[in-house]
């Protein structure tokens, strides 16, 4: 497999290369560092940028072979397959539990669309974020189901939004009635094998590069901790792929390849409760945004992984975060990372005058000091003594400033707005920032 990923890799890099040269220039120092103050054992990043991928490094005790357990990503995989079951009349997205599974709690009430957006009322069987005694020994979808879908419902179908692996395991287990065949033999057939994603297996298949999975008690350093046995997240997290793999499905889903078109429309649309309420939900999908371009995206989490896979479809453009380590925040801060070098402006050299500025001003501020001379009448009055106090003794715990980096930048007001990205030692806070024309502050409020 080493020969052939490395073969894909060459290939694919060049292209894009020609449009971004100075991509690796611009993200591989920042991700190293980011990871490197994490203390994570590795990371994966993928980027696919103007429809090409752009971008795939291995970083810490990574290579570009290494093959992580991706979680909750696996669900769009299943939301995906039983749209082509769709597509092929062998079920709708609006057949009710009942015609599968007929002995389920409110199997009558409850339809496939409900299940792939949490939105069906099955209680969650694994809401813990650490591994738990009974993951340790195998089980099946059908034990599962027998224990979880037969309680009486956390909410009323539609009436409400929860996330629950049950859900997923219920509906691979109808994709698998209705197509008359296993899921990942399936995927393989359909998605995997056509999109060249080699590496793409379930996790309980064991590849050569695979890694090790790691947690962390509190500020400790990185531990080895066991994997979940066979059986516990089918059609919700068992698969596993390399960051490269889950690029090559992102450009497959931005360009439409797979699936009809219709059946994008379905895949993404958000299904909203009963009542009109939002759920910001799709099919195996979260929908949100990011400094106001729209995302489509899934985070995944078992036990020594953490997982990542944002698209940004007016971009034309995803990135892909894989790390071998839970219980730190990493895939989110080095997503927002790259996001912000990707699609914001570069700060100007005057920026950088201003964020030393910034620096500075809080620095004084940890010793309970300020220089009002920075700040309008207005900002002067919110900084009375009892302010000063609190913002000392609060931030006194957080240790040395070790970075302080603008995230974003806009006008309001005849102002202009700044937001930053402030790392102590011991916390990550943000800063929101309103400066003058003249370059003194109107706002500069600390938010944890």
């Amino acid at each position: 497999m080493k020969s052939l990923v490395l073969a894909l890799l060459a290939a694919a890099l060049p292209l894009a290369a020609q449009e971004v040269p100075d991509l690796d220039r611009k993200l591989s120092d920042k991700i190293a560092a980011t990871l490197k103050q994490s203390g994570a054992p590795s990371a994966s990043v993928a980027v696919v940028l103007d429809g090409k991928l752009a971008f795939v490094r291995a970083f810490g005790s990574a290579t570009a072979e290494t093959r992580y357990a991706v979680g909750s990503i696996s669900k769009q995989f299943t939301a995906a397959a039983i749209l082509l079951l769709q597509e092929q009349h062998k079920l709708s997205l609006d057949d009710k539990v009942s015609k599968y599974f007929p002995a389920l709690t409110r199997a009558g009430d409850i339809t496939i669309r409900q299940l792939l957006s949490h939105t069906s009322g099955y209680e969650d069987y694994a809401p813990q974020d650490y591994i738990i005694p009974a993951w340790t020994h195998p089980t099946t979808a059908h034990e599962i189901l027998e224990l979880w879908a037969r309680k009486p419902l956390n909410f009323e179908p539609g009436a409400k939004w929860q996330y629950s692996n049950t859900n997923y395991v219920l509906a691979a287990g109808i994709f698998e009635r209705a197509a008359e065949e296993k899921l990942v033999p399936f995927l393989k057939a359909k998605i995997f094998t056509p999109l060249k994603m080699e590496s793409s297996d379930d996790c309980a298949v064991a590849f050569p590069y695979d890694a090790e999975g790691h947690t962390r008690y509190a500020g400790g350093p990185p531990r080895r901790v066991a994997r979940e046995a066979k059986g516990w997240y089918d059609g919700a997290g068992e698969l596993c792929m390399t960051a490269y793999d889950v690029g090559l499905w992102d450009l497959a889903f931005l360009h439409k390849e797979i699936l009809l078109a219709r059946s994008y429309d379905e895949f993404t649309r958000e299904v909203r409760l009963h009542n009109g309420d939002a759920t910001n939900y799709a099919l195996g999908l979260q929908l949100g945004e990011f400094n106001h371009i729209p995302t489509i995206s899934h985070s995944g989490e078992v036990s020594g992984f953490l997982a990542s896979n944002t698209v940004y479809p007016t971009r034309n453009a995803a990135i892909v975060v894989l790390t071998n380590e839970d219980g730190i925040s990493l895939i989110g801060p080095l997503t927002t990372q790259i996001a912000t070098i990707l699609f914001l402006p570069p700060e100007p050299a005057a920026g950088e005058k201003e964020t030393a500025q910034v620096k500075s001003i809080l620095e004084s501020l940890a010793k309970g000091k300020i220089d009002r001379a920075l700040f309008t009448a207005n900002a002067n009055s919110y900084f009375s003594a009892q302010a000063l106090t609190d913002i000392r003794q609060s931030l006194a715990p957080l240790g040395k400033l070790q970075s302080v980096t603008r995230s974003s930048e806009s006008l309001r007001g005849g102002m202009t707005h700044r937001g930053y990205r402030v790392v102590f030692q011991k916390k990550t806070v943000s800063l929101n920032i309103y400066a003058m024309p003249d370059g003194k502050y109107e706002q500069f409020l600390i938010v944890e």
